[in-house]
């Protein structure tokens, strides 16, 4: 069931996190603060279902933090090198994605400057970051199974002539 939940949950971060990339129209900071809710409710219920020890909200990480950037103030450098010490889940090229397609949706929000996206491109330049922009919403979490050794022994085992396993021998 864990296991269920890491993969579900993988896949909510990794589509909101494309759609986030992909539309401009949600880069705003009223969607950081909506998404923040929705991911807090998420990792509530995880807690009330005691799934948290699953790896679930771990795989929520990338989209909480291009929640909080956009939630983040983006003039100074003081603000340049929080971003870059905040987003360490998210790539170099997704942070400048989301800081170019940053909208403000009321007078008060101004946009991010070209000044200010070079300063983070700057601070992060040293990052080994893989190229891609999206995320891989087909990936799968390998399943485990748990090992439970039997309690019969193999010598014990009779096999049935009917199964036609003759080609097997016991040591």
């Amino acid at each position: 069931i864990q296991q269920v939940f890491k993969q579900l949950f993988y896949m909510i971060n990794a589509v909101a996190l494309n759609n986030l990339l992909l539309r401009k129209d949600v880069c705003s900071w009223s969607t950081g603060m909506q998404l923040r809710f929705n991911i807090s409710q998420l990792e509530e219920w995880l807690h009330g279902k005691n799934l948290q020890q699953s790896g679930a909200a771990q795989t929520l990480e990338p989209l909480i933090q291009a929640a909080q950037l956009l939630q983040l103030k983006k003039k100074t450098s003081e603000d340049a090198e929080a971003i870059c010490s905040l987003c360490t889940s998210l790539t170099t090229q997704q942070i400048v994605k989301i800081l170019n397609l940053y909208t403000p949706v009321n007078e008060f929000e101004e946009r991010v400057t070209v000044a200010f996206i070079r300063n983070i491109q700057k601070h992060l330049q040293e990052r080994n970051d893989p190229p891609q922009l999206l995320l891989d919403f087909k990936h799968t979490f390998p399943v485990l199974f748990p090992f439970n050794p039997s309690a019969i022994t193999m010598d014990s085992i009779h096999l049935p002539a009917s199964l036609n396993l003759d080609f097997l021998n016991k040591v």
